[in-house]
């Protein structure tokens, strides 16, 4: 049960600079194939304020990116992205998915970044203090615990500890966050892991109760304020200043939590 403390900075600049875009390339199709089951389930839309971030930088001959935000009626934000330089050791990989306040589903959460090691997160965003509501741990975490503590144990996977204690706060308790070597045998555990997490997400939406009207503005103002924070506080966003600069990155980060969005937020149709 070994553990990484370390700045995403620094492991970048403690490594050799190589080519990763064997892992970036396997990452891109795993967020494309999940992104695929998304989309056949929603009705989603691509919000006009990032059409301009489909392709930012200079890549394949330096550091670039895409970032593609979407909402619908049941879906407030959901942005699938990427960020890097996988000439040169680094890339950072998003899909995520904000739901809207009809339901009190955990939102979704899967990032992967190879630097130049492997690593990835996958977690249930929760919508309410687990430890006033013991019914909602019950529901949608406890049931996870034993394949949570599966991970935990095997000694290819070594648990990240953020230095930040903000992004520490923001996991659930069956949060994956892992760095590991980028063999094929972890890449595909990777890759069962998260496909079984959207699988998962997507039969909670199906068989969730419908929150009362009344407090769905509530919920709605939450959601968008956790998801400000997370974004705003990431502290891999020193990265996207190191490549593009101050400008650029809070464009980003704004995209990323839908502050410069034009479609209207889910339960406001």
């Amino acid at each position: 049960m070994a553990e990484t403390i370390q700045h995403v900075e620094d492991m970048v600049d403690n490594s050799p600079v190589i080519d990763v875009h064997d892992t970036f390339n396997y990452y891109r199709q795993l967020l494309a194939d999940l992104k695929a089951k998304i989309d056949a389930r929603f009705e989603l839309q691509r919000d006009p304020s990032t059409l301009d971030l489909q392709t930012y930088g200079t890549y394949p001959d330096g550091p670039g990116g895409s970032l593609e935000a979407y909402a619908g009626p049941e879906i407030d934000w959901m942005v699938h992205s990427w960020i890097g330089n996988p000439g040169a050791s680094f890339a950072n990989l998003h899909l995520t998915a904000w739901l809207g306040p009809q339901v009190k589903v955990p939102h979704l959460g899967i990032a992967l970044l190879v630097w130049p090691g492997g690593w990835f997160y996958l977690d249930s965003v929760p919508r309410t203090n687990m430890v006033e509501d013991a019914d909602y741990f019950d529901k949608y975490y406890a049931g996870l615990d034993e394949e949570w503590l599966e991970l935990r144990a095997d000694r290819e996977f070594e648990y990240f500890v953020s230095r930040a204690g903000f992004i520490r706060a923001s996991l659930s308790p069956t949060a994956y966050c892992y760095s590991f070597e980028r063999s094929q045998r972890n890449l595909e555990i990777v890759s069962q892991r998260a496909h079984a997490h959207v699988d998962r997400w997507l039969r909670w939406v199906d068989e969730a109760e419908p929150v009362p009207a009344e407090e769905r503005a509530a919920l709605a103002r939450t959601d968008e304020t956790i998801r400000r924070n997370i974004a705003e506080r990431d502290p891999a966003n020193v990265m996207g200043v190191r490549f593009f600069g101050e400008e650029t990155t809070n464009k980003l980060v704004r995209a990323l939590w839908g502050g410069d969005r034009q479609l209207p937020r889910a339960g406001a149709r």
